[in-house]
């Protein structure tokens, strides 16, 4: 999935130089891409049944593979338009189905497991980005679009044995409804969550999808590749990092601190230039905008509000849906000033998580009917599994 979906990015400036492409086209390619893996998460969400069927997993393994195959074969800009569609649907079809076959698997296993497995998202950028920047110097748009669908299908040789989740047992609905117990009202710092999670969707996608572009505009052109790599290196481990540090840290506190961190990170190639603002800018970028996603939904989780994991996420993917058209009228002039334009968007939601810390309920009634004497029908462990679950959307 991390490969299908953002091999686009490092293979965006090789576009612009050998096909001529516009950069209002490759904005809108993007959308197209966005668009796709919001309908994605959302048949993920609404036909769950679906999302249990190893005939759709392996069927959207394979179509993703010859959605970036069939990218050489023409120059149109309007088939191009709909393969990126297609590979946005299928990418998140893949991940829904194999985050949820990992989460309900590894239930009985230590929590950090599913956010070190998310960091495969990570992997994915960083060997796309190797592939592409090998292919700099002597290869073409095409191979580096065949080189990619070679790389997806021996991934989707090893994952073709995946088991995706299985069907509830008959008495979930029955358990859900006996774990049921009154919560405060949290509509307040709910609506402030999500303001944040939506607007940090449009500043990282800007920042995702343009960031080689804008690197390679005032640094050598292998620079953009090689900071895309380290974006995707730095990704692996962030998921596991950040919740790491939320035993001893507050949620609130974590998400401004890395959204804080991320806005630093997409600005500084724009204002400071060169190599090494470049470099400190992937690491940065990438080591947050996992970590991000996962802090989000964990609050939301916590809060308890009614399908908080699923709201969030719609937020999260209509927001990356926007970004590329926000971003494209700045394009006329290059890449830097859309950088300029998603750090300021990331600020803002960092401002919105400091707004959340104000008065934020750490501490929640655990749900579920107590006996005097017994333990908490769930753990703290199993809340941060079923946050971690709802990024399966993402």
């Amino acid at each position: 999935m991390g490969v299908g979906r953002f091999v686009y990015t490092p293979i965006l400036p090789l576009m612009h130089a050998q096909v001529g492409l516009s950069a209002g086209a490759g904005a809108n390619l993007a959308t197209a891409n966005y668009v796709g893996y919001l309908v994605g998460a959302l048949a993920g969400t609404l036909l769950p049944r679906l999302m249990r069927s190893v005939y759709v997993l392996r069927g959207s393994l394979l179509a993703l593979v010859a959605s970036l195959a069939a990218m050489p074969l023409t120059h149109s800009t309007t088939l191009w338009l709909v393969l990126r569609l297609g590979a946005g649907v299928f990418s998140a079809l893949i991940f829904v189905i194999a985050a949820s076959s990992l989460l309900s698997h590894l239930r009985d296993h230590p929590a950090r497991l599913p956010g070190w497995a998310f960091g495969g998202v990570g992997a994915g950028i960083a060997l796309s980005g190797l592939l592409v920047l090998g292919l700099r110097t002597v290869g073409t748009w095409r191979a580096a679009w065949w080189a990619s669908a070679a790389l997806a299908a021996a991934l989707t040789l090893v994952a073709w044995g995946l088991r995706p989740e299985p069907a509830p047992g008959p008495n979930s609905s029955l358990s859900a409804t006996q774990g049921k117990t009154s919560v405060p009202r949290t509509h307040r710092w709910f609506g402030t969550l999500f303001a944040s999670y939506t607007l940090e969707g449009i500043g990282y996608i800007i920042a995702g999808t343009f960031l080689v572009a804008a690197i390679e505009q005032s640094s050598p052109g292998w620079i953009g590749s090689g900071a895309w790599v380290l974006v995707g290196l730095a990704a692996i481990p962030s998921s596991a990092l950040w919740a790491g540090l939320g035993r001893r840290w507050s949620r609130p506190d974590l998400l401004l601190a890395a959204l804080g961190v991320q806005a630093v990170g997409i600005a500084l190639p724009a204002l400071v230039g060169g190599v090494t603002a470049a470099l400190i800018s992937a690491v940065l970028f990438g080591s947050t905008f996992i970590g991000v996603s996962t802090l989000a939904l964990a609050a939301g989780a916590h809060l308890r509000f009614p399908r908080a994991v699923a709201l969030l996420t719609a937020g999260y993917s209509v927001g990356q849906t926007l970004g590329p058209l926000v971003a494209a009228p700045l394009l006329h002039h290059g890449y830097h000033q859309a950088l300029i334009l998603a750090s300021v968007i990331v600020l803002a939601s960092a401002l919105a998580a400091l707004i959340l810390r104000i008065g934020f309920p750490h501490h929640m009634p655990t749900p579920g009917r107590l006996v005097r004497g017994s333990k908490p029908a769930r753990s703290h462990r199993m809340a941060t599994l079923d946050a971690a679950e709802g990024q399966a959307a993402e």
